[in-house]
């Protein structure tokens, strides 16, 4: 599995766990609407990039997925949602992307982050939809660890908690391991390779690559389901 995949499960893992799962579809279906309605969009074509909730609730017939993992696979067939796998050696070209939950933020190098971001836009035929932090103005506290996210089920609380390693030598370069707790048991996930991605670099690399439209959506913020941290939800639009 790539890296993201692997972070992708966790989030899976999440949602699985969640009473009101239908809350949640509801709420990452109506970020994509706000977007699609800002800019008088359809979704007769879209490529969910990681696992997102908001696919049970997509109306298009051209839905695929990619970098997840076959459990989430098997999970969407048994629900009978309606994809394909995408195929990285034979690409197609989506309406929208979705890559959410900082997806461009897991990049081992500045070199692979800019392929990522190119590779990105060159899926999209309108719109790319990914979130990022505000790295310029975070918290010192935020640095270190994100605000975990705590699920009751069945009468047994589980919490997720993300801990930040800084590197030392690359001041937005960091380590992600994520643990999961449950009562007295405690899993590690991890560890994930990121680096810091702010607004102007992701809109110069976007415009690089194409784009002719980048907004940060002012009124639109996304919460993962293993952090209670908001992200700036972004669009980068392009002509037909």
């Amino acid at each position: 599995m790539t890296l993201f995949s692997n972070y992708s499960d966790i989030i899976f893992d999440a949602f699985c766990l969640h009473q009101r799962q239908q809350e949640i579809v509801d709420r990452k279906r109506e970020i994509i609407a706000q977007i699609t309605e800002y800019y008088n969009l359809g979704t007769s074509s879209i490529l969910f990039v990681g696992f997102n909730p908001a696919i049970f609730s997509i109306k298009s017939d051209n839905i695929a997925v990619a970098e997840v993992s076959d459990q989430v696979i098997e999970y969407l067939k048994k629900q009978k949602v309606k994809f394909t796998v995408f195929d990285p050696s034979n690409p197609k070209k989506y309406d929208i992307v979705v890559a959410v939950d900082e997806y461009l933020t897991f990049a081992e190098s500045d070199e692979v982050q800019q392929q990522q971001i190119q590779y990105l836009c060159t899926l999209a035929n309108r719109l790319v939809i990914t979130t990022v932090k505000d790295y310029k103005n975070q918290e010192f506290k935020d640095r270190e660890y994100s605000q975990p996210a705590m699920i009751k089920a069945n009468n047994q609380l589980t919490a997720f908690v993300e801990i930040h390693d800084w590197s030392q030598e690359e001041k937005h370069v960091w380590n992600t391991a994520v643990y999961k707790l449950q009562g007295a048991k405690s899993t590690a996930m991890g560890i994930y390779q990121r680096r810091a991605l702010f607004f102007k670099q992701l809109a110069k690399f976007s415009m690089d690559a194409g784009a002719t439209n980048f907004l940060v959506h002012k009124n639109i913020m996304f919460k993962s389901l293993i952090k209670k941290n908001y992200e700036h939800v972004i669009s980068i639009e392009f002509d037909v």
